[in-house]
């Protein structure tokens, strides 16, 4: 089954020849290497670049390590790093030796390279390489360091990143058989990674979710800042699953730990895993943003977690809130839209039972820039009458600017806009439209 990732192979083509490695990041599995290799590939020979110009290599795949084995027979092909033998980076002067034989003239080649975090000095290398204009450089990586948002600045100046999410649900959908109310119920519950999307048996979903979470969760953070509060970290991972939708700072946490746990877990410890876990592109931090006063709020963010259905194997599908999970879709379609994301908070004077005046906060669920456009959005999963559609746009109506303001329902409703211009959109209409905010 192939799914279209539109959107990263006009990323790629858009960044094609252009002098700078491009270096494709993304949480485990949710589709690097099929991009490089299958779609971007067939877009090259769909150009007319000839197949010998395109030059892949997974640096994992023993079929791949064979080709350079030849080369300098006195020298390993791989080179280990520890005395169990189970990890190794690969012999960077066979490598370069054999892109050299393959890359014969002032021909134009391409260097699709995956797990590229396996071959000895690759930076030194993937650079060396640049020297030479004939050469258009593509990488992917799975351990941590590629994983990392700052992933580009170990080019040295010379990377530029593409960052691939899960699929978003217009992707999903794409290659779903059944309507849109069970294809979002099936989205809502095991996620978007492409591998998930593929299977049809339910249980086959949940052994590879919770496997792929080991994965992430040992692999990408324990092993690699070798964490020793490995317990700790857990409940940390499950208090944030528990929360979607709700603020929260390591302090806070630290407390929950105190009273509910009688653990010492200390909030600078809690800050830092909490960096890790986003490093790793397993959760993202939506901070607070006063409105109104156009600055941030410290002390609390929320947490949205990269892939729901990586969130609920976590808690063993137990928590199955649809009001929250709808947010944290929501807030992933939007940053896969691109727009940068916060939680707005807007304040007003109102009297209150006492006949004074007091502050009171009014929260705006998502806060959303991109470029001069902003938009304000509030996630709702039903508006049965008219004083909870109030209560929803409350927020929304203290807000002065002329900026777009919207309530995307859960319901299948036609789009319509009230009085004070508040568009209401059905979430089908959002999901599957990416101009519905425009």
């Amino acid at each position: 089954m192939v799914i279209n990732r539109e959107r990263y192979v006009n990323d790629l083509i858009a960044r094609r020849n252009d002098g700078l490695i491009k270096v494709v990041t993304g949480i485990r599995r949710c589709g690097k290497s099929f991009l490089l290799f299958r779609l971007f590939r067939d877009y090259l020979l769909s150009v007319d670049v000839k197949a010998s110009q395109i030059i892949p290599f997974a640096f994992d795949n023993d079929e791949d390590l064979d080709l350079i084995a030849s080369y300098y027979p006195d020298e390993p092909t791989k080179i280990y790093l520890d005395n169990k033998r189970t990890k190794y980076v690969v012999n960077a002067k066979k490598f370069r030796a054999y892109i050299k034989e393959k890359a014969v003239g002032e021909t134009r080649y391409y260097l699709l390279l995956d797990e590229v975090q396996l071959l000895d000095d690759f930076v030194g290398t993937l650079n060396g390489f640049l020297r030479h204009d004939n050469y258009d450089i593509y990488v992917t990586g799975s351990n941590s360091r590629f994983l990392s948002k700052d992933v580009a600045t170990e080019f040295r100046a010379r990377g530029e990143q593409i960052h691939v999410n899960p699929l978003s649900f217009s992707e999903f959908f794409s290659v779903y058989n059944g309507s849109f109310d069970d294809a979002f119920e099936a989205y809502s519950t095991f996620g978007g990674l492409p591998y998930v999307a593929t299977l049809a048996d339910d249980s086959r979903k949940v052994e590879y979710l919770r496997n792929l979470l080991g994965s992430l969760y040992q692999k990408d953070v324990v092993d690699r800042y070798d964490i020793e509060s490995v317990d700790s970290l857990g409940v940390l991972m499950d208090i944030l699953a528990s929360n979607i939708g709700s603020f929260t700072n390591p302090t806070k946490i630290e407390t929950t730990f105190q009273s509910l746990r009688g653990v010492a877990y200390h909030h600078d410890t809690i800050a830092r895993h909490l960096g890790y876990l986003e490093d790793c592109f397993l959760i993202e931090e939506a901070k607070r943003f006063n409105v109104k006063g156009r600055k941030y709020i410290g002390a609390n963010s929320k947490y949205y977690w990269t892939d729901i259905g990586l969130r609920n194997a976590l808690l063993r599908f137990r928590q199955q809130e649809p009001t929250h999970i709808l947010e944290n879709v929501i807030y992933n379609e939007l940053r896969i839209r691109g727009y940068e994301v916060d939680v707005g908070i807007v304040e007003a004077k109102e009297k209150n039972e006492k006949g004074t005046y007091a502050t009171k906060q009014y929260e705006v669920d998502f806060v959303c820039n991109l470029g001069n456009e902003k938009v304000y959005i509030q996630s709702a999963y039903a508006l049965p009458d008219r004083a909870k559609r109030q209560q929803e746009t409350r927020s929304l109506s203290l807000i002065r600017d002329s900026f777009r303001k919207i309530v995307v329902v859960r319901d299948s409703i036609k789009p319509w806009s009230d009085e004070n211009g508040v568009l209401y959109l059905g979430l089908r209409d959002f999901l599957l439209n990416r101009d519905a905010l425009r």
